[in-house]
This record gives structure tokens, C-alpha cells and sequence, in this order.
């Protein structure tokens, strides 16, 4: 009698962990290659229309040299010790240019709603159609640090000064924390409001009490006792304190004093602190609207 062989059975249970890997790692590409291809045709747009970069350039720029003309006849140390008016400005500039800009990040996705082109996303077999969102947010952040090199440039020529490589970086920090939070709210208006001038009339509204309810213009010395306590629970505050301390200042660490709040001393890492608790409230408070748009 000739004896049969019979194979080994597999074993079942290392099937699925065996398969999850290949799958995991092919939603995580899809992703990545599907937020690149959104990313691209942003930066196709704007290569075609250039207007926004540009202006998006040239109005800090007008910024730091008419307001740092208009208060050029300061008395010297109204501002700070030995701190010009034109050194006081740059970082209020830095940060306003940024917020202003990821501010308006909802716009393009709010075009893309009303003419019909993301209702071709959401139908498309994405892989994740949080991939519309992190798209806008690489574009917009990509637009703030071009803007932030360049004002930094124009304020180190008008005489400001430039902060050491470690300072630059820390700049880049603060601007894309700051960046991330606000352009999450944007992308969040976008989806809770019905259209673009409702939109732009919020973006209208929130952008110069904003700015006016910031240290960008004045130090907190400066105001009334109830705008003191506006502008610290104002998010732009604590950036622009920040960048304005790593100016002045190259040997900082997370213990350095940047700010004097009605309550107390504020150092680097607790602005810090307030900045990546923002961004976590937005995206916190953005994703279950999103799901449901999404869905």
C-alpha cells in the first residue's frame, strides 16, 4: 500500500498579523501619495496665479516700513531698552502675516465646495479623505515660512538684526505651531459655513481685533488693564513674545521670561505650551465636523 503524504496545516493565527503589516503600510502610501498629488495642484494654482504669494510678500513689507517710519522719531527705550520701534515690529509682522495667511486657508477649499470639485473627492476611493485637509495645511504652511524668510530677510536689511541658527529655528517652530492651530479653524469654518462670503466676512471680523488684541503693535505696558488681559489670552501674544525675545536675546532656553502677564512671568516653554494646547483644542473641537462632513 502506497502511504499518502499530507501536508502541514498552516497555522491560522499567524495569518492575520502576517497580512495586517502589507495592508497598514499600503493605506499609509495611498495616503501619502494622495495628500502629494492634492499638495501639488495648490502649488500648480498659485503658479498660474501668483497674485496671492505676491501680495502675500509685498503687504508685511509695506507694513514694516511705514510703521517703522511713522514711529522712527520715537524717544529711544519707549519700547524696551536700546529696542527701536523697527525691531519691536518684526515679530508682530512675522506672526500677523502668518496667521493672516492660515487664515484664509479655507478659502480654496470653500472654492473647491461651492464649484462642485470636492464633491468629486469625497466621492474618489481615497484612502483617507483627511488627506484634503493635510494638503491645504502642508500649502499654507509651506506659503508661511517662504513669507517669514522673506520678512526676516527685509527686517535684518532695515536694521533688526538676525537671531543665530538656533533662533531661526525656533522661529520656524513657533510660526508652525501657530500655523497648524489656525489653519485648522479656517478648514473648520469652511465646513460649518454655508458659503464663501460668510467666510470671508468672519475672516474680515476676526483679523484686525485680533491683530489690535496682540502685542504686534504696542507691549502690553502700553494698555488699559482689561486689554492687557484680552491680549494674554490672545495665542498671538505668546508667538510674538517669543520671536521678539529670541531677537533680543541669543543665549534663551525654555526657563527665559518672555512675557509679563497680569498674572505672572511667562516663560519660552510655557508660550510654547499655550501654542501646541491650541492647536490641540482646534483639532480636537474640528474633527467631529469633519467626520460628518466626510461621511
Amino acid at each position: 500500500m502506497s502511504s499518502t503524504l499530507t501536508p502541514p496545516k498552516p497555522d491560522i493565527r499567524l495569518q492575520p498579523q502576517a497580512a495586517s503589516q502589507p495592508v497598514a503600510s499600503g493605506l499609509l502610501g495611498d495616503f501619502i501619495q494622495e495628500t502629494l498629488a492634492l499638495t501639488k495642484r495648490l502649488f500648480i494654482q498659485l503658479q498660474r496665479r501668483p497674485s496671492t504669494l505676491i501680495a502675500g510678500i509685498i503687504q508685511p513689507l509695506m507694513w514694516l516700513v511705514l510703521f517703522g517710519a511713522l514711529f522712527q522719531n520715537a524717544p529711544q527705550g519707549l519700547f524696551g531698552n536700546s529696542l527701536s520701534y523697527g525691531q519691536f515690529l518684526g515679530a508682530g509682522v512675522i506672526v500677523f502675516t502668518a496667521f493672516a495667511g492660515a487664515l484664509n486657508a479655507g478659502l480654496p477649499v470653500m472654492f473647491d465646495r461651492e464649484f462642485g470639485f470636492l464633491n468629486r473627492l469625497l466621492v474618489a476611493p481615497l484612502a483617507s479623505r483627511f488627506s484634503i485637509v493635510a494638503a491645504s495645511a502642508i500649502y499654507i504652511i509651506a506659503l508661511s515660512f517662504i513669507q517669514t524668510a522673506v520678512i526676516v530677510t527685509a527686517s535684518a536689511l532695515l536694521g533688526a538684526g538676525l537671531p543665530n541658527i538656533l533662533g531661526l529655528s525656533a522661529i520656524a517652530l513657533i510660526v508652525f505651531l501657530l500655523v497648524v492651530g489656525v489653519t485648522a479653524l479656517s478648514l473648520g469654518l469652511t465646513f460649518a459655513l454655508p458659503g464663501h462670503v460668510e467666510l470671508i466676512a468672519v475672516i474680515f471680523v476676526t483679523n484686525l481685533p485680533l491683530l489690535f488684541a496682540s502685542t504686534a503693535l504696542a507691549p502690553l505696558s502700553f494698555m488699559p488693564k482689561w486689554l492687557q488681559i484680552v491680549a494674554t489670552l490672545n495665542p498671538l501674544s505668546y508667538a510674538i513674545e517669543s520671536i521678539r525675545y529670541l531677537y533680543l536675546n541669543s543665549d534663551w532656553g525654555l526657563g527665559s521670561v518672555v512675557m509679563q502677564a497680569p498674572w505672572g512671568a511667562v516663560t519660552f516653554g510655557a508660550a510654547l505650551l499655550v501654542l501646541i494646547g491650541f492647536d490641540a483644542l482646534v483639532l480636537l473641537a474640528i474633527q467631529p465636523l469633519l467626520r460628518r462632513r466626510f461621511a
